[in-house]
């Protein structure tokens, strides 16, 4: 970016490779007071503050060697602001993890056209930049959803541009206040479409998302990408294995992601555990150039065994971690193609498919 300095960018580019670095990946966990709400109430916890806040306290007071497997961490306002039982805040906790603290930026989706939308949250997000910058922020994310409906011509490239702007404006603006973006235009699982139909949706979405970010003059090389993996809608008749998502996948990103992108972290998007750490090791050994790092930004896919095995209890909390070091460092292994399967635990190989999902 002509706006910025060579500091700024050198400081970006290093984040940004810092996050993905080999074996390494995001835990997505900023999910809004409402969802993790629902989250809470499956493991029968009420949703208040102070639950909230001993769930989170028990995500980044895990072992260290977590850092092994995670480059960056996913925060919600409120979390960020919130302590330890000892007073020290999260955000010390995880830069003590040697992994990067990140904010979630965007307020949530509202109504375009039709059944589709676009993300709000432009007005002020400088300010707030500025403000998780100063408050020891290294990276920050945005998401913005597609629907496919191809009875009714969806996505349309109303909402397909509208979103690419979107997201290209945010990158811009976050990029001037020494936050790398993770620009997220998610693809949904929702619907009966077939695999080839979300491949070309997605080689579809992700060249103007890439051609709206050249067109606002963002650094590519302090960027991170946060797409779907290619799948079959979750309805769809016609199942696809890992090494054929694998394949569509990376072909699609050969397609229309620049080289000069340092890395690309997946959504897991309702995938099981199990389901999403195979296809994410298929992605890394698919027999295609690639190159850029290729990971991970999971929430639901590293946490849904983590909320089963605490269950909001006190003596439950050092299982509950054992199980999160365990889901990272299997990603992490998937990261690098060197994942070997596993035996499936208590809520590794169920569905975390949730229509329309929100965060």
């Amino acid at each position: 970016m002509s706006n910025l300095s060579a500091e700024r960018k050198a400081e970006l580019k290093r984040v940004a490779e810092s996050i993905v670095a080999p074996g390494k990946g995001i835990l997505a966990a900023d999910e809004s007071t409402g969802t993790i709400g629902k989250r809470l109430a499956s493991i029968g916890v009420e949703n208040t503050e102070e639950n909230r806040r001993l769930y989170r306290q028990l995500l980044f007071t895990c072992d260290k060697s977590i850092g092994e497997s995670l480059g960056g961490v996913i925060l919600f306002h409120e979390t960020l602001y919130q302590k330890d039982d000892n007073g020290k805040p999260f955000v010390e906790l995880i830069k003590d993890l040697g992994v990067n603290p990140g904010i979630k930026v965007d307020k949530g989706i509202v109504p375009l056209i039709g059944d589709e939308g676009t993300t709000q949250g432009l007005d002020g997000l400088g300010e707030r930049c500025a403000q998780y910058y100063k408050d020891g922020c290294t990276f920050a994310k945005w998401r913005c959803v597609i629907k496919i409906d191809t009875d009714r011509s969806m996505p349309t490239d109303v909402a397909i541009q509208e979103n690419a702007q979107v997201l290209a404006r945010y990158a811009s603006i976050c990029q001037s206040n020494g936050l790398v973006p993770i620009v997220e235009p998610e693809i949904l699982i929702d619907g009966t479409h077939d695999l080839a139909t979300s491949q070309k949706v997605t080689e579809r979405v992700l060249s103007f998302v890439y051609k709206t970010l050249s067109d606002h003059d963002v650094y590519l090389e302090g960027t991170l990408l946060k797409p779907n993996m290619v799948t079959p809608g979750q309805s769809c008749p016609t199942k696809a294995d890992p090494t054929e998502i694998a394949v569509a996948t990376v072909t699609a990103l050969r397609r229309t992601v620049p080289s000069a992108m340092p890395g690309i972290t997946f959504l897991s998007g309702g995938q099981a555990e199990l389901e999403s750490t195979a296809n994410l090791n298929a992605i890394n050994q698919v027999d295609l150039l690639r190159p850029w790092a290729l990971s991970f930004s999971f929430g639901r896919a590293l946490q849904a065994s983590v909320l089963k095995a605490w269950g909001g209890q006190k003596e439950n909390v050092a299982a509950a971690q054992k199980v999160l070091l365990h889901r990272a460092g299997m990603n992490g292994l998937a990261a690098r193609g060197k994942y070997e399967g596993e035996q499936a635990g208590s809520a590794a190989d169920q569905s975390l498919f949730v229509a329309n999902h929100k965060y």
